[in-house]
């Protein structure tokens, strides 16, 4: 029998108790992680399953299903994927990324909710003006859907998010989709300084209206001369955005985004190893052709840097703009694939995804596969972590 498989929960668990003492954590972290630690214990009760090969009975508890654990939401990403995979049009595709410079992380940890949510609505506005500009030979409505991505492969803190575009706009007053130039969407650099702009320009009126909370890391900026420093320092970078084709079908495009839709910065795959205090967990190293590489942190550490990305309540990290949005595009869909001509795509069309480990092989023989039983482990009542 192969030793069980580590898992984020049980790093997060070598040091929780300590680090709860230390650490003046938001409430919606500390039941995040209570949470996780719960996850697929004892304390959430289960059934049994049997093995279908040797016939070894194994408890199987249940998950906490909380969007942060990177042991549960499989099947709400494979739903996700698999709703978003019938909204596909037969048109090219655009992946285009829109980074915050790492000047600005400390004003973020002060004001999380509100400056990320500043990122989608400033996307969403560079999006919508660059489509209507009639530089860009488009002039309609852009349709989009935008995920936040909060992490480096190390953990480290990396505003971004990913936008997957449809390559046309939509001219409802004419009834036209307009389809843009192949393999072209707008140009990096007019987006990356049209994106910088605004965002600064929001900075400001944030600030102006008192909105701006300092703390940590940011206190200085409470001062008017150090915040001038930073806008000018940021006035002065090139920020970064990447719009670039999709390769392949656009089902494949939503596939790699479907990674990271229902889990947090890592999974329980990468973590290697847990011994004297430390754990060591494998990332890519996309500056050495995305080698796989392992790094051994203390897990005090480690629990630091994933709680940093745990999102407050009640934030979407998934947003849908333009024409794609929740209460049009169902309708705007259809439009459109009647001034096309187009039918949605068939089933077998869609991309599936799926995990790659096999959650129901046997722990026992790695032979069977495990069947869920009548019989009904009920939740332990144990007080859970503080």
């Amino acid at each position: 029998m192969e030793a069980p498989r580590l898992r984020v929960a049980d790093v997060l668990r070598e040091c929780w108790k300590a680090f709860n003492r230390e650490h003046r954590l938001p409430p919606h972290v500390a039941k995040a992680v209570r949470s996780i630690l719960a996850c697929r214990t004892s304390r959430l009760g289960g059934h049994i399953h049997a093995c279908d090969q040797c016939g070894s009975q194994v408890p199987v508890y249940n998950g906490c299903q909380t969007r942060h654990c990177p042991s549960c939401q499989g099947k709400a990403r494979r739903k996700w994927l698999e709703d978003r995979c019938a909204d596909l049009l037969p048109a090219e595709y655009f992946h285009v990324v829109f980074t915050l410079p790492h000047g600005l992380n400390g004003l973020i940890d002060a004001n999380r909710k509100l400056l990320l949510s500043e990122l989608f609505s400033v996307v969403g506005w560079v999006l919508q003006r660059f489509a209507h500009d009639p530089q860009w030979r488009l002039e309609g409505e852009l349709g989009y859907l935008a995920l936040l991505h909060t992490w480096t492969q190390r953990l480290q803190e990396h505003f971004h998010l990913h936008c997957l575009v449809p390559g046309g706009v939509w001219r409802e007053a004419t009834g036209e989709w307009k389809p843009c130039r192949r393999k072209w969407l707008f140009k990096k650099d007019a987006l990356a300084d049209a994106f910088r702009n605004r965002y600064i320009k929001r900075l400001r009126a944030l600030r102006k209206q008192d909105k701006l909370a300092y703390s940590g890391g940011c206190a200085a900026l409470a001062d008017e001369s150090a915040w001038e420093a930073l806008l000018s320092a940021l006035e002065s970078q090139r920020w970064i955005v990447y719009p670039k084709a999709t390769p392949g079908k656009p089902a494949k495009a939503l596939e790699y985004l479907a990674r990271y839709t229902h889990k947090v910065a890592i999974s329980d795959s990468r973590i290697q190893k847990i011994e004297n205090g430390n754990v060591t967990y494998t990332w890519r190293d996309r500056a050495d052709n995305n080698t796989e590489k392992p790094d051994t942190i203390p897990v005090e550490e480690f629990t630091k840097r994933f709680c940093t990305h745990i999102l407050p309540e009640r934030f979407h990290k998934i947003r849908y703009g333009g024409w794609m949005s929740a209460a049009r595009r169902k309708k705007t869909l259809e439009a459109i694939r009647a001034a096309i001509g187009a039918q949605p795509p068939e089933p077998q069309e869609r991309a599936t995804g799926g995990d790659t480990f096999d959650h129901t092989l046997c722990p026992h023989c790695n032979k069977g596969h495990l069947h869920k039983t009548d019989i009904r482990i009920q939740p332990c009542k144990a007080r859970p972590p503080p």
